[in-house]
């Protein structure tokens, strides 16, 4: 894999976003912060509306004009804080720079127009290309993908693919002008078993070979073990635990993060465990509890949880790894300092 720089290619900063309505304000971001380097693949997991999408979107300026940014807002790319730039700045760098790949291709493909008319239009938009240039960059990233007679497939229409082909070819145009940054927002959702691991071993190639960074927004903790570097675990607008990959499956230290990896099925023919749930369901956005707004579903809190917030801080001195949470777990997936009978067993 691409060597990583220590320099963050983009650092998010406090990003709160809101939206205003009759009965109150709803906040789907919550003032999180977090960084990717170079060459990294991080994965922004979470259940839905835990504020995922919003994030990612953000970065890409395309959230709802209801959304409103609260001051000291700051999302840097490059040491630019994209909120902050002009539509015409920003159009230079969206779909240039920084891509996306989104969920449903059926719905970001043009159902009137060629794929390979849709990926040429890409190219000739951002690069000095004649349309020769332009037909021979799309045949090229067609094979790249691994999308079979490419020639053939250029003049097919979306409807005339596979979940997994649109899914392929938005891969394709996404990466049209080398970018530097990739956000995939739930890339494999619509897709079977067989078909996401294809496109999750796509991703992974394409990353080590070009060395773009990636960041991968989903709710399938098999994906974020398939393809991450790191892991960010969102609950509520905020992130509730950040770490490695392994570190996160080793030993999850947030009551959340631990409830999400034993609702997990074990593919193992000889594993006997029992599908976990986590108890409860996610807060009303408008009635957020006073303290944790997990503490309503977990099976360690107490009363202080319900009354003061915890923050994200490091859990040790040796890594950077941290957490938000007034009692984290142990290294057996025990709480050191409050005992109670767990429901993830």
């Amino acid at each position: 894999m691409t060597s990583k720089e220590e320099w963050p290619l983009l650092e998010v900063k406090n990003l709160h976003a809101s939206i205003s309505t009759t009965k109150g304000n709803i906040i789907p971001v919550n003032s999180i912060s977090y960084s990717i380097k170079p060459g990294e693949i991080v994965a922004l997991v979470g259940e839905s509306g835990s504020g995922k999408s919003v994030s990612a979107l953000s970065i890409m300026r395309l959230n709802a004009p209801e959304i409103k940014y609260k001051s000291g807002s700051v999302i840097n790319y490059k040491g630019k804080n994209l909120l902050e730039l002009k539509e015409k700045e920003m159009r230079r760098l969206r779909g240039n720079e920084i891509s996306m790949i989104f969920q449903d291709p059926m719905f970001s493909l043009n159902p009137v127009h060629r794929i390979g008319k849709q990926i040429a239009e890409t190219v000739k938009l951002h690069r000095k290309v004649t349309p020769k240039e332009a037909k021979d960059i799309v045949l090229d990233l067609l094979k790249k993908v691994g999308i079979p007679d490419p020639e053939r497939r250029m003049s097919n229409y979306p409807h005339q693919l596979s979940g997994g082909m649109r899914q392929r070819v938005m891969i394709a145009m996404a990466l049209a002008c080398q970018p530097t940054l990739l956000i995939a927002d739930e890339p494999t959702t619509a897709l079977d078993v067989t078909i996401q691991a294809q496109i999750l071993t796509l991703i992974r190639n394409l990353q080590e070979e070009t060395g773009i960074s990636v960041l991968l927004i989903t709710h399938d903790l098999g994906v974020v073990a398939e393809i991450a570097d790191r892991v960010l675990v969102m609950y509520c607008g905020k992130i509730v635990e950040e770490g490695t990959v392994d570190e996160l499956f080793e030993n999850p230290l947030h009551p959340y993060t631990k409830g999400l990896m034993a609702s997990v099925p074990e593919l193992s023919e000889h594993s006997k465990r029992r599908l976990e749930t986590i108890p409860g369901s996610v807060p009303n956005p408008l009635e957020l509890p006073k303290g944790c707004n997990f503490c309503d579903r977990c099976p360690y809190a107490s009363e202080e949880c319900g009354e003061k917030e915890p923050v994200l801080t490091k859990a040790s001195a040796e890594s950077d790894r941290q957490v938000a949470c007034w009692y984290p777990l142990g290294k057996k997936g025990e709480i050191n300092h409050y005992a109670k009978t767990s429901n993830f067993s």
